[in-house]
């Protein structure tokens, strides 16, 4: 891996006779903006309609312009008859950000923020059958004036100068550390493009005695491939900023999703980076000499703040 490129490389063998095809259009959500890329460049002038949404949603988007990367673009007519917004969010305390007077602030076009959607007559949110405590949770109140309720979305987007929707992360997707915010789906692209790994999970793992959350990444490898400590060193070296390296790293046979294939993160950010606990190999970003297999020492030393991180 010497000279390690942030570039992911390609899949499946390339055939002349890609573009001979009968498909026109594909539709659904989840693709990923260099595969998205790829797949034009490869198999021709098939026209993506990448969306967002949710079955409990009361908003959603649709991107049936072909912007390669975004989930959809606003539109007056589309905001009038379903009102929503982008809002800012603290990723550190997993709460709204609101100003003197209680209420939300609307992030700025180019940033991120949570995206809530305004509940009323034409825009409803029926909630989840027989379980009124989580149905609750996904409503937010007082958001923009006393007595107002939208349906909190748990979704990160970003709208860009010229109204194009992107998808960011999940709420407790993205962690904060050092001050820094970092979209987890952002590192897991990067750790993809490493020529042994074929799936990659970022979280967050809470460390005593500090704040915020601090990166980790459970891995799957490709078929007959081994974990090369130094080549995965050497690559967040030089495509990352240091904040963002995951400063654990998890050996998985699989990497599990739900049914709409969102990757699961709780259960692994819950169960921490602990040698005694976790049976998959683990290793630990050692400062110049690369990730290292995790000890029951490296564990003590980080928990009790012997080792700086």
């Amino acid at each position: 891996m010497e000279g390690t490129s942030c570039q992911k490389p390609g899949g499946q063998t390339e055939k002349d006779n890609d573009k001979d095809h009968k498909v026109r259009l594909a539709m659904g959500n989840g693709i990923r903006a260099e595969t998205w890329a790829n797949f034009l460049k490869r198999f021709g002038n098939i026209r993506i309609c990448e969306c967002y949404g949710a079955t409990e949603s009361n908003v959603g988007f649709i991107n049936y312009v072909g912007k390669v990367g975004a989930v959809g673009r606003e539109h007056f007519l589309h905001k009038m008859s379903s009102p929503y917004a982008i809002i800012r969010y603290d990723t550190e305390k997993e709460e709204p950000v609101r100003n003197s007077k209680g209420f939300c602030i609307e992030v700025p076009k180019g940033e991120t923020g949570l995206l809530v959607g305004k509940i009323g007559k034409r825009t409803p949110f029926s909630g989840y059958a027989k379980n009124k405590e989580q149905t609750e949770k996904k409503k937010l109140r007082d958001v923009f004036a006393r007595g107002d309720l939208y349906f909190n979305s748990g979704d990160l987007l970003r709208i860009d100068s010229e109204g194009f929707v992107y998808f960011q992360d999940r709420i407790g997707d993205t962690f904060r550390w050092k001050g820094e915010n970092m979209a987890t789906t952002e590192v897991a692209d990067h750790l993809r493009t490493v020529d042994f790994v074929e799936e990659a999970n970022v979280y967050g793992v809470k460390v005593p005695g500090h704040e915020g959350r601090i990166g980790m990444a459970a891995l799957k490898l490709k078929e007959n491939r081994d974990f090369d400590g130094k080549a995965m060193y050497q690559h967040v070296n030089n495509c990352l900023p240091s904040y963002a390296r995951p400063r654990f790293i998890r050996i998985k046979d699989a990497v599990v999703v739900t049914g709409t294939f969102k990757l699961l993160k709780v259960k692994l950010a819950e169960e921490g980076f602990n040698p005694d606990i976790i049976m998959d190999p683990l290793y630990f970003l050692e400062d110049g000499k690369g990730y290292v297999p995790m000890t029951q020492e490296i564990f003590a030393a980080v928990t009790e703040g012997k080792l700086r991180l």
